[in-house]
């Protein structure tokens, strides 16, 4: 990761992201620091192909085509589940898996399958990653990384959340991020420091580094 330099941001910045989860995140993490969040979609921003061997290179490599194109700061994630007893599959893949029509029903469905091919015995440990790139016009660039490690459960519990959510309870919890709230699993309004997700640890990186 870049070492971040004291550079405050303020004002508005473009969510690099055409997911409407992520984005629903991104928005709960920035908006309590005075921050102006406007999607990539809404701007009419084009989604760049992920040809990054890495969390950090998508991620970078989006949030410089959303402040090159929109001329602001721009955020982008790139976050993944990585599942010990596949060798951390799907990993940067983890969207590619649930398809054009982001059917993660179907990608939880795959890895509870996976597992049971290779013969894998409970508990399934796994750890969500989440790095966010932050890139200014000019070029600048600074990148933060959070981890949540736990356990894989099936069938999916919950409806909260997106993605893999349903299928992941992070160490200490019984419920899985599915049926989590947004200010359990993001630590908000009032201490992020029991944050739990990987976004919002992220976050916590960022925010201490450029915002508060």
């Amino acid at each position: 990761m870049n070492v971040a330099r004291a550079v405050r941001l303020t004002g508005r910045i473009v969510a690099a992201t055409h997911n409407k989860g992520k984005l629903a995140e991104l928005k709960d993490l920035l908006a309590p620091r005075g921050l102006e969040v406007v999607g990539a979609g809404a701007l009419g921003l084009a989604e760049p192909a992920e040809t990054g061997d890495s969390f950090a290179a998508n991620a970078a490599l989006k949030a410089r085509a959303a402040a090159e194109a929109a001329r602001l700061p721009a955020l982008a994630d790139d976050s993944g589940l990585c599942v010990a007893a596949l060798d951390d599959a799907p990993g940067i893949y983890s969207a590619r898996w649930a398809g054009e029509g982001k059917d993660f029903a179907g990608a939880m469905a795959r890895i509870e399958r996976e597992l049971k091919a290779r013969g894998a015995e409970p508990p399934w440990r796994a750890h969500f990653v989440s790095v966010l790139a932050l890139a200014w016009p000019d070029g600048r660039l600074e990148s933060f990384e959070g981890r949540v490690d736990g356990r894989l459960v099936f069938p999916p519990r919950g409806t909260r959340g997106f993605g893999y959510d349903p299928i992941f309870a992070p160490d200490g919890h019984a419920r899985s991020f599915g049926e989590m709230s947004a200010e359990e699993k993001h630590g908000l309004p009032a201490d992020d420091s029991l944050a739990l997700s990987h976004r919002a640890r992220a976050f916590q990186k960022l925010a201490r580094a450029l915002i508060d």
